[in-house]
């Protein structure tokens, strides 16, 4: 039986880490930045978790993963 394929887009927008949490990009940090408090702009700059009910399908789509 052949091997499963990865889809490769999904390993460019997450990490998933040693214990199999779903790591990816905070959104809203491309434009309209500049009226924003210096806060919320630290904030968007860190790393957010996935929700628990979409990390199952991004295990799925990586089949080689440690989280599995």
């Amino acid at each position: 039986m052949p091997k499963m394929k990865t889809k490769k887009s999904v390993i460019k927008k997450v990490k998933i880490t040693k214990n199999g949490k779903v790591i990816r990009r905070a959104t809203g940090q491309n434009h309209y930045n500049s009226k924003e408090t210096g806060a919320e702009g630290r904030a968007k700059k860190k790393d957010k978790r996935m929700f628990r009910a979409d990390e199952k399908n991004i295990v799925a789509a990586l089949p080689y993963s440690i989280g599995k």
